[in-house]
């Protein structure tokens, strides 16, 4: 199976200068609970914007254009077509924007924290065919001193 997990805003974003633009616990809790233990496929760029290398507890499998990029106990692929995939295995597209594209045809779930507020941004979500995708949960999150914005986890399946 091939999952997107990602947060957005109001208007689609979800980047800002290689990094997330707000601070929600709340979503880092389901983003751990969502990829731990399953295969989690990114950019080069969403790699090198994790503070302390490879997420623990996941196999980290980064796509990029660059033949010479490596980093140690990650697996590095040029291509799609260069992932051996275990159809057993959930495999978790975590971004960024270009990536979510090449694999947009493809993608059986949809894990997406809604943020009912609005931030600026540089990155927009790609367009996707909500049409061909069910909605199958949706659970409010929590609001707190530490999660500053509403906030909506939903999950959809491809119909």
């Amino acid at each position: 199976m091939i999952s997107f997990v990602w947060a957005e805003d109001e208007n689609r974003v979800i980047g800002k200068d290689d990094t997330l633009p707000w601070k929600l616990p709340d979503d880092m809790k389901r983003f751990k609970e969502v990829t731990t233990g399953n295969p989690i496929i990114m950019g080069r760029k969403t790699f090198e914007s994790f503070p302390n290398g490879p997420l623990p507890n996941r196999e980290n499998i980064v796509i990029t254009r660059n033949k010479n990029f490596s980093y140690p106990g990650v697996t590095v692929v040029n291509a799609i077509s260069d992932i051996q995939m275990d159809t057993q295995k959930n495999y978790c597209v975590i971004g960024g924007a270009q990536i979510f594209e090449l694999f947009k045809d493809l993608v059986d779930r949809l894990y997406v924290t809604k943020i009912h507020h609005e931030f600026s941004g540089d990155v927009l979500m790609i367009d996707l065919p909500w049409e061909n995708f069910k909605l199958v949960s949706s659970e409010e999150g929590k609001v707190d001193e530490k999660n500053l914005w509403p906030h909506t986890f939903e999950v959809y399946d491809r119909k």
